[in-house]
């Protein structure tokens, strides 16, 4: 069974760079034909898609976010990682991690708020 968890600190300040870490288990994360996105969900609005990695590293992101954006595989721990730029508290949001095996968003995990503060 496939299982993915979001981590990562709940609070970050405005300007700087929100890091999230979602960690798989049940599956490689090179494993062919697995890609692996990060959502969020602002309060009071529906789910935004912020990207996107393939299982061989092909990155793919939200036009809106992309110059602040940056998503990466760490293969040693089977993880996944997002980092947002920048952030402002328009980013304060549930921020989730999903799987899509090619036949769309099977499974994701439980999701992490994270606030923009100071």
């Amino acid at each position: 069974q496939v299982r993915l968890q979001e981590s990562g600190p709940g609070l970050v300040k405005p300007a700087q760079t929100l890091s999230l870490t979602c960690t798989v288990s049940g599956s490689s994360i090179t494993a062919t034909y697995q890609y692996w996105h990060w959502i969020r969900q602002s309060p009071g609005k529906g789910l935004e898609w912020i990207g996107m990695i393939s299982y061989s590293g092909t990155v793919y992101a939200s036009p809106s976010l992309k110059s602040r954006t940056t998503i990466s595989l760490v293969t040693s721990t089977n993880q996944f990682t997002l980092q947002v730029n920048s952030v402002t508290p328009e980013d304060t949001a549930v921020y989730f991690c999903a799987r899509d095996p090619t036949s769309g968003l099977d499974t994701w995990g439980q999701g992490t708020q994270v606030t923009v503060s100071s």
